[in-house]
Formats: C-alpha cells, sequence, structure tokens
C-alpha cells in the first residue's frame, strides 16, 4: 500500500465537504458552532488513513534495543501508540457531531405558529 494520490489538504476538504452535507440541514447558527468539530473530525479522520498505510507496511510493533549490548526485544511503535490516541480523539469527536444530529427534532412541535417561531429561534 502507498501514500494517497491526492495531496492531505485535498483530502481534508473533500472530507470537510462531506460532513457538511450531512449537517446542512441544520440552522446555519448551530452549523457554525459545530464547524471547528467538522474541521477536527476531517482532519483526525485523513490523519488516520495514513498512519493506517505505515501501520500496514510496517507493523504495530518493532524490534529496539537500548544498546548493541543488549538483545533486541519486540515494542510498540510509538506511531501505533499515537494512531491508538487519535483514532480515540475522532470516536470521541464524532460521537458529539452525532449526538447534535440526534437532538436535532425530525417535526415541527406542535403549537401555535408564533410559539413554532420562537422555539426555532432559540438555539
Amino acid at each position: 500500500m502507498s501514500t494517497p494520490e491526492i495531496s492531505k489538504d485535498e483530502r481534508i476538504k473533500k472530507e470537510i465537504r462531506r460532513l457538511l452535507k450531512i449537517f446542512k440541514a441544520l440552522p446555519m447558527k448551530r452549523r457554525a458552532v459545530l464547524d471547528g468539530l467538522i474541521k477536527r473530525a476531517a482532519y483526525m479522520r485523513i490523519t488516520l488513513e495514513d498512519m493506517e498505510i505505515d501501520l500496514d507496511e510496517n507493523g504495530f510493533v518493532e524490534m529496539f534495543s537500548q544498546s548493541e549490548k543488549l538483545d533486541p526485544y519486540e515494542r510498540e511503535r510509538p506511531i501505533a501508540r499515537q494512531y491508538n490516541a487519535v483514532n480515540k480523539n475522532y470516536q470521541n469527536v464524532m460521537k458529539m457531531l452525532n449526538d447534535t444530529l440526534k437532538a436535532e427534532p425530525d417535526e415541527k412541535p406542535e403549537g401555535d405558529d408564533f410559539q413554532n417561531f420562537l422555539q426555532e429561534r432559540e438555539i
């Protein structure tokens, strides 16, 4: 497996567009609040994909020795630890974004038009 042909920046922009489509139905003020999370999620997803390529090619462990006099032993590669940390953070951000979608009502609340107007204005 090799590095993707499209630049990392382009892949991140493409992922941001994909995520924005998912959240396009939200009111503009809500989307503005989510903007930072969407950008972080896109960056983390593309970074994880790049890390996965490295891990597939080179594995999660490596032989390591403190000195030439000691026998080498297997240890977790630093990128494997980083991958796990970024993946955990990515999952948390995606959960926050998903929870925002779940919190958005699918139907307009019943009541008079003035009450509905007031509820739509609250964010």
